[in-house]
């Protein structure tokens, strides 16, 4: 009977994690903005939103913008389960949560000041692998970025940005 009982908390506690993982939903960088904007935390939305990935929707020409396989890498909202969105757009590109995981249940301040409880809630630290999703991944033919080399370290440096953390 012990057993029993073990294995059946051992279930519930298994299919509440997964349904848990599968509620992540994504925000919109206008949540992320809220603080990460302040010049002493690094400014990282105005980075953000002057560089390639806040416009990257803006590259698309006339169907492209609604061609799925152009918004897998050109749009987070584009990109995954409508029914992950919680209040981010297509038009926002590709934004900070294409990176950092989708933020509702690591955007809160308290959560955010410690590191190992953000990504238990699902914040990602990106590495190479998440930038090649995209930037070595299938490209229409004449696409810019196949024509351009990629070298991860020269775009990483290219759009880093402070860990507000830290600071």
């Amino acid at each position: 009977m012990v057993k029993k009982l073990m294995l059946l908390m051992g279930l519930a506690l298994f299919i509440s994690s997964v349904s848990f993982a599968q509620s992540y939903k994504y925000i919109g960088a206008a949540k992320c903005k809220m603080c990460h904007n302040k010049p002493e935390k690094g400014e990282q939305f105005n980075k953000w939103e002057a560089g390639p990935h806040a416009n990257a929707m803006k590259s698309l020409k006339g169907d492209e913008a609604t061609d799925p396989k152009c918004l897998k890498c050109h749009s987070t909202a584009g990109s995954v389960d409508k029914g992950l969105l919680a209040g981010i757009k297509v038009e926002e590109g590709v934004s900070c949560e294409s990176c950092h995981g989708p933020g509702s249940m690591y955007k809160t301040a308290a959560i955010m000041k410690n590191k190992e409880m953000a990504l238990s809630k699902g914040m990602i630290e990106p590495d190479e692998a998440t930038c090649k999703a995209c930037h070595l991944g299938e490209k229409p033919e004449g696409h810019v970025a196949a024509k351009k080399p990629w070298n991860y370290a020269e775009f990483a440096k290219a759009i880093a940005h402070d860990d507000p953390t830290t600071k």
